[in-house]
């Protein structure tokens, strides 16, 4: 519920505070003195389009400040708490702009976006502009009435789950369906690959150990060769040899390291190096013993060396790469294989969640069509009793499972005939702008529910309505006051009178400029008010007489 609304400097406001309460607040006050000023700032609060035409002249910055009393919503506490928004039972909504143009916005101290705005304002209040009443020409407006009307969340969501899952399993079964051709020629291909490659198989690392082993068999007769002459001149020469040098170096000067000392560290090195020296000879040695001169290996690694190339060649891809690309083709294969028997599958997975789906819009159209003859006959009540005493409504709901939708399988529409002996159509067909008005708010008070935002504001949703029609729009509106705070501006005193609480709204010229007023009307002063809405700018004894009664009257 709203509860304190701060508007400073926005058009024609300098400032104004107003507390509000439960009930139905009625708006009046003279033509031009800003009746809607509230409502154009509570729309600002609730994500309005904010621009610098808004700011009042003279001043750097408009500001709004809407106050709620949110312990009884648990739906706009449970949005606080999922964007981390402390409430405590409190909601404060803050908008300021600037005189250039540029806005910002505040939950509870903390900035956000426009769109959270709009999220939280949805939840907050709901704003009816004086020709908003035509939305109830949309049959989308019509089924959600009827479906507020009957309170069969449950079923609503269960079509839409339903359906949701329906469609995106319809959608990959059509994705995998029209692409199996595809696939199967693809798995044609595969399958020759992988078929070819398979037969040769190829091991992993198998060619670099061919690549190594094709290169020493290359030059096995080279590497034997040199091999073999340099273990006969480090190590077998009989006229001389590497080791029977450096072992006649390291005789010769031992025998002088007692004369210098200083060759000590030599005939160590020398005596090193002969280790290293013989060593390395019995490694050449072993080297020449092991190598072997294979012609037949070395045909058969050259044919494998080759095959590999040659297939690597066909498949566009690296040599040492081959395997990996096996693998591959294998692992798509498979895929492939897999996605034809999900195929499979998810067509008899789809026939399920057809039948589900199917099976909760048959339950949503059965108690949709319930619905519709309970709402039809209350809806014809209310119209007759607002001066439209020959009307009579049929709401219709017609299924066809061919027209499946999120909302299920119904067509909605309401059928109305407001003359004697004429045929129902269409609202659009039929009602003229003050007959719609009147069915539109027929039909808010009807389906008002615990779902409904618990402030609701009316802007001259009377218009083109007058005498006894007006009294009872103003007891409708006051039915809906003891359900939730409603707020109506309003030219008409029959709807005045009906309100729990009233605001005028007046024009002021201080200091040659113009300022808006809102102030609260006790006893004698909302008489008044209702006699100036009776008898215009001359208020007589008559008009301040039947202003009294009009108060009397009011249930």
């Amino acid at each position: 519920m709203l509860t304190h609304l701060t508007i400073r400097n926005f058009a024609v406001v300098k400032h104004i505070e107003l507390d509000l309460t439960a009930g139905l607040t009625a708006i009046t006050g003279e033509t031009g003195a800003g009746k809607s000023i509230g409502i154009d700032a509570l729309v600002l609060c609730t994500g309005g389009r904010a621009d610098a035409s808004m700011v009042r002249s003279g001043a750097t910055k408009a500001e709004i400040i809407a106050h709620f009393n949110i312990q009884q919503n648990k739906r706009a506490q449970q949005w606080l708490d999922e964007y981390e928004l402390d409430s405590d039972g409190e909601c404060f909504i803050r908008r300021v702009i600037s005189a250039e143009g540029r806005s910002k916005a505040f939950i509870n101290g903390s900035p956000v976006a426009l769109q959270q705005l709009k999220q939280l304002g949805a939840i907050l209040l709901n704003i009816h502009g004086q020709n908003d009443h035509q939305q109830l020409l949309k049959e989308t407006m019509q089924r959600n009435m009827l479906d507020s009307f009957a309170k069969h969340t449950a079923l609503v969501e269960a079509v839409n789950n339903s359906y949701t899952e329906f469609q995106h399993a319809k959608r990959h079964y059509e994705k995998l369906r029209q692409s199996a051709q595809a696939r199967e020629d693809r798995k044609h291909l595969l399958s020759y690959q992988v078929s070819e490659l398979d037969e040769f198989g190829l091991e992993e690392q198998e060619f670099t150990d061919l690549e190594v082993e094709h290169k020493r068999l290359s030059n096995s007769q080279s590497l034997l060769e040199q091999s073999q002459l340099s273990f006969h001149r480090l190590y077998d020469d009989e006229q001389f040899n590497a080791m029977s040098a450096i072992q006649q170096s390291i005789d010769n000067l031992s025998g002088l390291c007692d004369s210098d000392p200083q060759l000590q560290p030599i005939v160590n090195l020398l005596s090193e190096a002969a280790i290293q020296v013989e060593e390395a000879a019995q490694e050449l040695r072993g080297y020449c013993d092991e190598l072997d001169i294979d012609p037949m290996r070395m045909q058969q690694v050259e044919q494998r060396y080759d095959k590999v190339n040659e297939l690597a060649r066909k498949h566009q891809v690296m040599p040492e790469v081959l395997f990996a690309h096996h693998m591959s083709l294998i692992e798509e294969l498979n895929g492939i294989e897999a996605a034809n028997d999900e195929l499979e599958n998810i067509q008899s997975e789809l026939e399920q969640l057809e039948s589900r789906y199917l099976a909760n819009a048959d339950k949503l159209s059965a108690s949709r069509q319930k619905a519709a003859k309970s709402l039809a006959k209350k809806l014809e009540q209310k119209i007759q009793r607002m001066n439209m005493p020959h009307a009579t409504i049929e709401y219709r709901v017609h299924a066809d499972q061919s027209k499946a939708n999120a909302h299920g399988i119904d067509t909605v529409s309401i059928l109305i005939s407001t003359n004697l002996g004429q045929p129902a159509d269409s609202l659009d067909k039929v009602v003229s702008g003050g007959e719609l008005a009147r069915v539109g708010l027929a039909m808010q008070v009807l389906t008002a529910d615990q779902s409904m935002p618990p402030t609701m504001i009316f802007d001259e949703v009377d218009t083109g309505i007058s005498g006894p029609t007006a009294s009872i729009v103003g007891q409708l509106l006051r039915q809906m006051g003891e359900q939730a705070q409603v707020m109506c501006v309003t030219h008409l005193p029959q709807v005045a009178a009906q309100a729990h609480n009233q605001l005028f709204v007046t024009k002021k010229i201080v200091e040659k400029s113009t300022e808006t007023h809102i102030v609260h009307l006790e006893n004698e002063q909302r008489v008044n008010e209702l006699a100036r809405l009776l008898a215009g700018d001359s208020i007589t004894d008559s008009a301040i007489s039947n202003a009294r009664s009009l108060l009397m009257n009011v249930a």
